[in-house]
């Protein structure tokens, strides 16, 4: 017997698999052999660097499932800039000692137990299994039979109450979303083998995308429906969390062992999918194999992202499966990549590349074709600027193109980029660099047009709490609408690791002594004050070790308000904050050095008053003038139809007890520097100024101040934190422009996480340096009103090309998007701009536009530039295709890529926009 062995020239085998046992596998596409570090073919003076002409391959040699044995790969870093531990190694159990692979985990509230499934875990048949396995549907396990099929197995489970009694099986998965928990689960898929999608019915069965049966060899797996449901995708994966680590856990997992749990957290607004595995170690396996597969996704690079993209696209284009495409096939795949080309040209590449006279592409004439298709002669026409005729690229002509970009362009550097990014080891022992090289160069993180350096924490953090931007949430508690949608803990998980570091409670009288969480005077869900705390603690420090601020609008009575406090002592421990800091004065603010504690903003009992006795009716500022605003847009409502009767959302009343308007000496203890009070005025404010006294805004009275007494309330907002929230009664959730309330310098700009739009987008700009840790500082001029003025900037884009762009509307296969490219300007108001492009018909492939768009910036450090494509339609509105928002201080200049993402933050690789950005100062 012999174990997978590491040496690439070697075949790896196993001992002999004995009848009924299946084997996870991840095959190779036979059209496409692992990826060599040779350049393609470019006119060159120099023969000795490549005397014969190679066709790169479209996969990587790399193969993300090959390290589930005993011989161990380097750790691998995440991306991300939060200063996590790396990643936890694979079990180092060879693969003859495991009697069975992990089995698929049970999901919780649908109806089966854990599958038994008799198998021998063998290393894959070949070394270098493509990583385009992953592509469309990243990381599918599939399943084939060596010999026979095994007996289906019924195997009971416990079910959580409420829930449909347990039904025989076949072996597999099925997902659920934690909201379905009671009344069973939705449908998923797991993830996709080439175009036949493997997915999991509500009972647990496989079937393919078309609804048939999923088949390897001669077995087959009869599904029970034919629906189509969405795919579970390694990319779409945020986290993988071990325990009970989620509401639906929490709530419908108390039947399993902790351990045996786990949970996959998904980019976006996608639900939880909640597993329990049949074992402890089962459970480690899909933890650590998942999350290797997930480093492994974040440090491809660009290149390796677009050919697994290309990869995954020719997967569903080959309708019949057999390793050749037609012509018919190759028209297919063309609109599926956006590009509605003329039929004469693509018969023409398709002839052209039809080595074989077949009338069929396959291998290496396949390779070509998607090659010519991938082309981007932008880049060569710029690389060829630069190296002259010979097309080589020395270090002294690098230096050249680096100083035009603006940045170090030592001889030092140079060769540095080059022995970093290079594919022809003979160029690069050379100091020469190749056209791929320079493309691999220009898609890397070197040529994103964000600075680098801005992705990590790169600023002064030892100034006070009120010079900085920071990064809030409003009703954080709600996933969708504040009048009837669903409050869940997740939404506070997600908006911490989202950055946010100042999170809101709605806090009222519940049943049992035990105050809950929700939306007063709606129909939203209610949750409890105890769970949201722990998943508070479970969060806050996971993407940022900066202060988490808690923004407590409180209606409970005094008994709860104890009870609350008793649970935040209890279960934060010593994050909590409450005590004024040592060596410091207690009546300043501290600064976010304070790392990994938890503040809370409330009402504070005068400190003379220390008895329970001592309570007194203060009016929480916030909640009185949303009252006041509720009134006033009824008032309104009401006058504008007097004949139609509208239901006051004050008629939904909420448990709340008469000691509401009165605040315990347990809660008041805990709040030390953010205590919120009614909004003196700004005279008296700048008078006598209260650095820990802080006071909430609504939109509209931020905006009248801002209008009558800008120049007051920066100077206000230098010394004292100041929260902004959105109008009570927007019953969508709507959000309102934050630009103009960071102009006037407030600290805690809240918004609904929840709603996507330009305004998250911008939120997201505003956070994007620093390390996304949450805290911005302040301009200088916002800091030390009035201060220095700026210089003002001439601001140059020229939009070159965009890149792989993707389908709007898959339902319609000749659909094709008419793409164009706006950059806006978000500032002071004479600041504020957008110009655009013309839009290019039925190209969303690579569409090339060359214009240039120039904007003045007068206040250059509080300006974002939004970039945004769109498709364009001349009888209704554009629709929306990706954006990408930055700060002008963190974008560099010089030819870029933007990476371009979705309305709720996701990345849409291997999408991007070319440009070049130039700034001059005036």
């Amino acid at each position: 017997m012999e174990l997978h062995n590491p040496d690439p020239t070697q075949t790896s085998t196993c001992d002999p698999v004995p009848p009924g046992t299946w084997i996870p596998t991840c095959d190779l596409d036979p059209r496409f052999p692992p990826r060599t570090q040779t350049s393609p073919s470019t006119q060159t003076a120099i023969q000795d660097l490549h005397p014969k002409p190679e066709i790169q391959t479209l996969t990587q040699d790399m193969n993300p499932l090959q390290n589930m044995d005993p011989h161990p790969v380097p750790e691998l870093q995440p991306t991300s800039c939060s200063g996590s531990q790396s990643l936890p190694a694979l079990p180092s159990t060879p693969h003859a000692e495991l009697e069975e692979p992990p089995p698929f985990p049970t999901p919780l509230g649908s109806a089966q137990g854990p599958v038994s499934i008799p198998a021998r875990l063998c290393p894959p048949p070949r070394r270098h299994p493509s990583v385009s396995t992953l592509s469309s549907g990243m990381g599918a396990w599939s399943w084939h039979r060596c010999k026979a099929a095994p007996s289906p197995a019924s195997v009971p489970v416990p079910i959580p109450a409420g829930t449909a009694a347990p039904a025989p099986v076949s072996p597999g998965i099925s997902g659920f979303s934690p909201a379905a928990a009671a009344t069973g689960a939705e449908p998923c898929r797991l993830g996709r083998r080439g175009d036949a999608r493997v997915s999991i019915g509500s009972r647990g069965v496989l079937q393919d995308a078309r609804g048939r049966a999923t088949r390897r060899g001669s077995t087959s797996i009869v599904p029970p429906h034919p629906a189509r449901v969405p795919a579970v995708s390694v990319t779409h994966i945020e986290r993988v969390r071990e325990g009970r680590q989620s509401e639906g856990l929490r709530k419908h997992g108390a039947a399993f062992p902790e351990r045996h749990c786990f949970t996959l957290a998904f980019k976006g607004r996608r639900k939880n999918l909640d597993l329990a595995a049949r074992g402890e170690e089962d459970a480690r396996h899909w933890v650590q194999g998942l999350t290797k597969l997930m480093g492994r996704l974040q440090a491809m690079s660009q290149m390796e992202k677009l050919d697994h993209w290309i990869h995954g696209v020719l997967q569903r284009a080959d309708r019949n499966k057999d390793n050749k495409m037609s012509f018919r096939e190759v028209k297919s795949m063309l609109r599926m990549l956006n590009i509605d080309m003329d039929d004469v040209y693509a018969s023409k590449l398709f002839k052209e590349c039809d080595h074989s006279g077949n009338e069929r592409l396959e291998g290496r004439e396949l390779e070509e074709f998607c090659r010519r298709l991938l082309r981007r002669p932008e880049l060569e026409e710029l690389f060829g600027r630069y190296s002259g005729e010979d097309r080589v690229l020395s270090a002294e002509e690098l230096q050249d193109f680096l100083r035009d970009q603006g940045e170090d362009s030592s001889l030092c550097q140079a060769r540095t980029i080059i022995r970093t990014y290079e594919l022809n080891e003979k160029a690069k022992r050379q100091d020469l660099m190749m056209l791929d090289g320079f493309m691999m160069y220009l898609l890397s993180a070197a040529g994103d047009i964000l600075n680098q350096e801005h992705t990590k924490v790169h600023q002064d953090m030892s100034q006070p709490l009120s010079h900085y931007f920071i990064s809030s949430s409003h009703n954080t508690y709600l996933t969708r609408n504040q009048i009837g949608g669903t409050s869940s803990t997740e939404a506070y998980v997600r908006a911490l690791r989202a950055g946010c570091r100042c999170v809101e409670l709605d806090c009222w009288e519940g049943s049992e002594g035990e105050p809950v969480v929700y939306h007063g005077h709606t129909l939203t869900s209610k949750i409890l004050f105890r769970d949201v705390i722990e998943s508070i603690r479970d969060s806050a420090f996971e993407k940022s070790p900066y202060p988490v601020i808690l923004s407590l609008e409180n209606h409970c009575g005094l008994e709860q308000q104890a009870t609350m406090a008793r649970h935040m002592k209890a279960i934060l421990g010593d994050r909590l904050l409450t005590q004024p800091l040592q060596g410091q004065d207690p009546h300043d603010l501290p600064s976010p050095e304070l790392k990994e504690k938890i503040l809370v903003k409330g009402k504070k009992l005068p400190e003379l008053w220390q008895q329970p006795q001592g309570v007194t009716s203060l009016l929480d500022p916030e909640e009185e003038e949303e009252e006041e605003e509720e009134e006033e847009e009824e008032g309104k409502v009401e006058e504008r139809s007097p004949r139609r009767s509208l239901q006051s959302l004050q008629e939904i009343k909420p448990l709340q007890a008469k000691d509401a308007s009165q605040v315990s000496p347990e809660l008041s203890a805990l709040v030390v520097y953010c205590q919120a009070v009614p909004f003196p005025g700004l005279a008296q404010a700048l008078r006598h100024p209260q650095p820990c006294q802080m006071s909430s805004f609504s939109e509209r009275k931020a905006r009248k101040l801002i209008k009558e007494a800008g120049p007051a309330l920066v100077r206000y907002n230098a010394r004292q934190l100041s929260r902004v929230y959105p109008l009570g009664l927007k019953m969508n959730s709507a959000n309102y422009n934050p630009q103009e309330m960071w102009n006037a310098g407030c600290q805690l700009v809240a918004l609904n996480f929840q709603t996507p739009g330009y305004e998250m987008d911008l939120n997201a700009g505003r956070f994007l340096p620093n390390g996304r840790c949450g805290y911005v500082l302040k301009p200088p001029c916002l800091r030390s009103p009035p201060g220095e003025g700026s210089r003002r900037l001439a601001l140059h884009i020229r939009v070159i090309t965009a890149q792989q762009l993707p389908k709007l509307n898959r339902d319609k296969g000749s659909s094709v998007v008419d793409p164009l490219v706006r950059v806006e300007i978000h500032g002071i108001p004479a600041d504020c701009a957008k110009q655009q492009t013309h839009h290019k018909l039925n190209n969303g492939f690579n569409p090339r536009w060359e214009e240039t768009l120039r904007f003045q910036v007068r206040v250059p450090e509080l300006a974002l530039v939004r970039f945004v494509v769109e498709d364009y339609d001349s009888t209704s509105c554009n629709d929306f295709v990706g954006q990408f928002t930055l700060p002008l201080p963190s974008m560099r200049q010089g030819y870029r890529h933007i990476h371009l993402l979705s309305k709720d933050g996701a990345s849409l690789s291997p999408a991007t926009l070319f440009v070049h950005v130039r700034c001059k100062s005036l």
